[in-house]
């Protein structure tokens, strides 16, 4: 059965950091709904009522279009391993980019990682849990090394390059403000 929270306790925060993987959805006012899986050492809860995650160079930046738009974000994560679980947070959520106060301030919760685009900060109205029973178990064999070693490659030229050519815009044509001041 499902149950909600106004805030994260500890076992909620607990569960959040034992996961390995999570997905965010947001959507425009008009337009496609976007759903993203997130790997790696990217997700900080800041209190019980804030979080925050890394964003990594992708072939599109929705998520940014969309917070742009109007800010409602969801997060998921499955548990896949013993217990079953499911949870979720809901909130309204904003950009802090590069050179931001908020940046600075949040970058140092999480490791150095190559292309690294901007931090997702999100303000949780409410957590839900649920059983997660048709959710099959897995296990980790290891995070890909491949958008790292290909940020790392391009540079800091050549990833404010592609972001210039595929981060600009959303699918449905909304502005991301990657560029902005």
């Amino acid at each position: 059965m499902a149950q909600f929270f106004p805030r994260l306790d500890e076992p909620l925060k607990a569960f959040i950091a034992e996961q390995q993987m999570f997905f965010v959805a947001t959507a425009p006012g008009d337009g496609r709904v976007n759903l993203s899986p997130k790997g790696m050492d990217t997700f900080r809860v800041i209190d019980d009522t804030t979080a925050c995650y890394l964003d990594l160079t992708g072939s599109g930046n929705e998520t940014a279009a969309h917070l742009r738009d109007n800010g409602r974000i969801t997060v998921m994560w499955c548990s896949f391993g013993g217990t079953a679980r499911i949870m979720r947070i809901f909130g309204r959520g904003r950009v802090a980019r590069p050179g931001s106060a908020e940046f600075e301030r949040l970058i140092g919760l999480f490791p150095p990682i190559a292309g690294i685009r901007q931090i997702m900060v999100i303000e949780i109205d409410e957590a839900q849990t649920s059983c997660g029973y048709a959710v099959p178990q897995y296990d980790l064999v290891r995070e890909r090394p491949t958008l790292v070693k290909w940020a790392e490659k391009q540079g800091d030229d050549g990833l404010k390059d592609y972001w210039a050519r595929k981060n600009v815009k959303s699918i449905d044509g909304l502005p991301t403000g990657i560029f902005d001041e």
